[in-house]
């Protein structure tokens, strides 16, 4: 359990497709440890719950290979690797001063990174219009507005919105949710210490945020730059751009964050926060992820809080934007988009060539933003 999903780990470049294609090649085609109507079912079943729906993925699979002791050997060994090495890239750019051409790679890359959530954003748009032919399109088009300007504009407020689309739909498809949106609200702890605020940033990343992946930037932004000014609006374009090009899920950017407000122990700490909910979620429900799959609760406030999800990937990448300081960072933003929108190439490809654009630009002397 330790090498094969270590492996993963080292190697999970790509995000959420890369990750399920890896662990379907692991455990339906070479092992056979489940078959393909097992892995498709974990599948759904994983994209039901709140948090990174790959993470869950291999944490699932691990459970249904070597039961509870399996989950959490194969979960950890599956986060590990990428969690080293985002930590170490934290370090690097975050103390100290580091070389002219690292930073110059660290502005270009993280210059891509709104390109990366329109291209993330439109990837999963199709299947959600097709849910929505079953619907109502109307509600669907809401749904994605509402979510795509509470990213762009609300910030922290951004998981009610996701929760009161979920509530909306519900009731729109009159099934008793029973769910109060605003029990969730952003509490105030500006008196409680960096750690407790950082736990709960983590917190909302890794159990509030709906449909993975980009969805938790705009909420980690608005946190880790605006209300508790852990970092400048460049460092968290780096942070997310490590998120990407690092192996593993893309929620350890929360880590670069962590590091950011309280250090190495920092990084740990929002780390273990953001992941322990994809852990209990998996030990304590897994066996009942079949009656999960089948309840009308849990889908329709899917129905409306999935397209929200959808609707703040896209709105992210507004203020992603907007935190751009220099001119010749708009032009790597353009041809970002060029390549993943136009040209359809990977996300790693597309931020290493920016970082590479960034790098020579620095060592030319043209200013790169702090």
């Amino acid at each position: 359990m330790l090498r094969e999903w270590g492996r993963l780990g080292c190697i999970g470049f790509g995000g959420p497709p890369a990750h399920i294609a890896l662990l379907r090649q692991l455990c339906v085609e070479r092992r056979g440890w489940l078959d393909a109507r097992q892995f498709e079912d974990a599948i759904a079943a994983c994209n039901l719950l709140p948090g990174p729906a790959s993470t869950q993925l291999a944490i699932f699979c691990a459970w249904r290979v070597r039961g509870r002791a399996g989950a959490i050997t194969g979960g950890i060994a599956f986060i590990v690797p990428g969690l080293v090495v985002i930590l170490a890239l934290a370090a690097l750019f975050l103390t100290g001063s580091p070389p002219t051409w690292v930073k110059g790679a660290g502005a270009g890359a993280g210059a891509a990174v709104a390109a990366v959530a329109v291209q993330a954003g439109t990837a999963l748009l199709p299947a959600s219009w097709r849910r929505a032919r079953e619907l109502s399109r109307v509600r669907w088009a809401g749904y994605l507005t509402a979510g795509a300007l509470a990213a762009a504009l609300l910030g922290p407020w951004l998981v009610v919105v996701l929760l009161a689309c979920g509530v909306v739909e519900g009731i729109a498809q009159r099934v008793p949710l029973r769910r109060d949106p605003q029990s969730f609200a952003v509490p105030a702890f500006a008196g409680g210490g960096v750690l407790l605020s950082l736990a709960w940033v983590a917190f909302k990343v890794g159990a509030l945020s709906y449909g993975g992946g980009f969805v938790i930037i705009p909420l980690m932004r608005a946190d880790a730059v605006h209300q508790y000014h852990w970092m400048s609006a460049g460092q968290f374009l780096n942070a997310v751009a490590f998120g990407q090009v690092t192996p593993g899920p893309v929620v350890q950017t929360v880590a670069v964050v962590g590091y950011a407000a309280a250090g190495l122990g920092g990084g740990l700490l929002a780390a273990a926060v953001a992941f322990a909910p994809s852990f209990l979620f998996i030990l304590l429900g897994a066996r009942h992820f079949e009656r999960l799959r089948g309840n009308r609760r849990v889908r329709a406030f899917l129905d409306g809080a999935g397209p929200a999800a959808i609707g703040a990937i896209l709105g992210s990448a507004i203020p992603l934007a907007l935190a751009l300081g220099r001119p010749w960072q708009y032009a790597v933003l353009a041809g970002a988009a060029v390549l993943l929108l136009v040209l359809r190439r990977g996300v790693v490809l597309t931020l290493l060539c920016a970082g590479a654009i960034g790098a020579v630009v620095a060592l030319a002397g043209v200013p790169v933003p702090l």
